[in-house]
């Protein structure tokens, strides 16, 4: 038997002789494959670098006209410069990998973290003037506490009931758990009635004080995406590149777009939301199981209705409020930047966010300042512009981030994440980190090292 030694000097000198013969063998043999990635998100544009710069031949096919996906930075005063987040918000304590990157990529993070005051049954708290229940803080935190030794079946048993069954079973007092309900349905994008109980506590158990709301990038998380395609190099990203059937098989793909271009890679990385996905004509058709979970994985409805005010009449850069209104959650968006002038983001879910888009501009600032006018009295006279983005009907994700419900998180994600062939899947919905930046992130770096395997 050859020993390694033997078998690298007889590849080198094959090599050099084929090559030198002009026998295209041996070049083939040497030469990486063609990877193909579909979204220009975070994930989608993280497989990429990585695959750049590992020497790969990389194209990005992104269906809209701007790169980015769920990351959506947004001038709203083009004369004072005033950038507010339309999309993905907050970078965690706990998301290293996003962190060292925005190192690497020469990117400041600023600290956004809020003071949540509280509008309840018409009556407006500051921070230091609500709080749980005594009782409800002292049963939590064991609880909280408890999750570390739970075995693997006791999580699979969690997953099968939803977030407020686990509240109710646990005797949460009515006040404690309205108030969860506007607080953690706001980290979900849903109603605690239609979350995995499992998915939240291991959320809240692992995650700081401050659920992983942290930091963002200074002049807006969108230059994350702008220095990687400048590191990838734009010219490998084709944006307005809707992808509408492929065809595989154990040797190639080939994938058609709507505008008629066509491509042929030898692996494929696919960030897109299950939406998107669902809508590809994929020749074989995708394995049921795998359409299955595509089919039953829902998204959040999250509207984000971004007010400009002539000036900061709520005074504290760390401002946010929760409430029981239609607006649902307050925060100061335009924190550390320099202008008189403000914006708070009113950030509603569910129900409440389909309603709030729906209304014409008029109503819907009516609704704000309906809110506002609990804590601070009418405010309309201080309008200046209000900007709002639903992602609840948005047309490539159907949705701001993906919800599992009860008896998904062990049973859906797994078969979402699974390889197909030469195919990879990646994204936000397949993250242990779900519904963050850093989940998408490492989710498409982990498929860019699968598909370099």
């Amino acid at each position: 038997m050859s020993t390694r030694r033997e078998f690298i000097k007889q590849s080198a000198i094959l090599t050099a002789g084929t090559i030198a013969a002009g026998n295209s063998f041996a070049i083939n043999f040497l030469k990486k494959p063609k990877v193909i990635i579909l979204g220009a998100g975070i994930s989608g544009l993280g497989a990429a670098l990585k695959l750049t710069e590992n020497g790969y031949d990389v194209t990005v096919l992104e269906a809209r006209n701007r790169i980015g996906g769920r990351i959506f930075s947004h001038t709203i005063d083009d004369n004072d410069k005033i950038v507010v987040e339309l999309g993905a918000e907050w970078i965690g304590d706990s998301h290293t990998r996003l962190k060292e990157l925005c190192k690497e990529l020469g990117l400041d993070l600023i600290n956004n973290r809020f003071d949540d005051r509280l509008i309840y049954d018409d009556v407006f708290y500051k921070p230091d003037d609500w709080d749980y229940s005594p009782e409800w803080r002292e049963k939590f935190d064991k609880i909280l506490l408890s999750y570390s030794g739970m075995t693997e079946q006791e999580k699979i048993q969690l997953d099968k009931m939803d977030w407020w069954r686990f509240l109710m079973n646990n005797d949460i007092p009515q006040r404690d758990l309205d108030i969860r309900e506007f607080s953690d349905s706001t980290d979900f994008g849903e109603s605690i009635r239609f979350v995995s109980a499992y998915s939240a506590l291991a959320e809240y158990a692992e995650s700081n004080k401050y659920n992983e709301m942290d930091w963002k990038v200074k002049g807006g998380n969108s230059l994350v995406i702008n220095s990687l395609a400048e590191r990838i190099g734009m010219e490998k990203i084709r944006q307005g590149h809707k992808v509408d059937a492929i065809n595989y098989d154990l040797n190639s793909i080939k994938i058609h777009c709507t505008n008629g271009s066509t491509f042929e890679c030898d692996k494929l990385i696919c960030t897109l939301p299950t939406y998107s996905m669902s809508k590809i004509n994929w020749s074989p058709v995708l394995p049921k199981e795998k359409t299955d979970a595509m089919n039953q994985l829902q998204y959040s409805r999250i509207n984000k209705s971004a007010t400009l005010f002539k000036e900061r009449f709520w005074k504290d850069e760390a401002f946010s409020i929760l409430t029981d209104t239609f607006s649902h959650y307050f925060y100061h968006a335009t924190k550390f930047q320099n202008s008189p002038k403000g914006v708070l983001i009113s950030y509603s879910i569910g129900d409440k966010a389909d309603i709030m888009s729906r209304l014409k501009s008029p109503q819907r600032e009516d609704t704000i300042a309906d809110s506002l006018n609990i804590a601070f009295g009418d405010v309309r006279n201080l309008f200046e512009k209000n900007v709002n983005y639903y992602w609840g009907s948005d047309e490539f994700t159907k949705g701001a981030y993906a919800l599992y419900g009860k008896g998904q998180w062990f049973s859906l994600l797994p078969v979402l994440k699974e390889k197909i062939n030469n195919i990879y899947f990646a994204g936000e919905h397949v993250a242990d980190w779900q519904g963050f930046m850093e989940g998408a992130l490492i989710t498409g770096e982990e498929a860019a090292e699968g598909a370099m395997s």
